[in-house]
């Protein structure tokens, strides 16, 4: 199974309704499609170990959410249960978002291109200043751990919280 990274900045008017149009591509190319909050991505090594822990959980039979999708989204959030997964979905307004996609790779491609013409495209996923406070709620990172390591280590204590995700309970 192949994935793609598609990243930028999209206006949500409505979440069933964007999620619906996602949706509708993710049919029409027997894809899967998962959107999250970029605003809480520390870099896309964080998606990739996602993607990968995720997958390795279905293969395994150790999945929490019967949807991949979801289940990526409960990686990425650096949560256990798929409730507080949701803290990682889109919202109404302007926003960063990073959507996933998955599947045989004449078809992520398809999907990929339906899915530039919706958000305009750009590097929203790397870690930033900005994100600081954002990611260290998300993933409880105190600010004693980033005193100790320093600020440039929150894409690493985040990647961190993902691999202790089937760890702690």
């Amino acid at each position: 199974m192949e994935f793609r990274i598609v990243a930028g900045s999209i206006s949500i008017q409505s979440v069933p309704d964007t999620l619906e149009i996602f949706k509708s591509i993710s049919s029409a190319h027997n894809t899967i499609v998962q959107a999250m909050d970029a605003d809480k991505v520390a870099g896309e090594d964080h998606i990739y170990f996602a993607v990968r822990k995720a997958l390795r959980a279905k293969e395994n039979d150790y999945n929490v959410a019967r949807d991949t999708g979801i289940e990526i989204m409960r990686y990425a959030s650096g949560k256990r249960q798929i409730e507080e997964a949701f803290t990682m979905g889109i919202r109404e307004g302007e926003m960063n978002v990073v959507l996933v996609v998955l599947g045989d790779i004449e078809y992520v491609q398809k999907s990929v291109a339906e899915l530039r013409k919706i958000i305009e495209e750009s590097p929203v996923t790397e870690y930033k200043e900005s994100k600081k406070d954002v990611l260290a709620d998300q993933f409880a990172i105190t600010e004693k751990e980033i005193g100790a390591v320093g600020e440039e280590m929150i894409p690493y204590l985040v990647l961190e919280r993902i691999a202790l995700v089937d760890v702690l309970k």
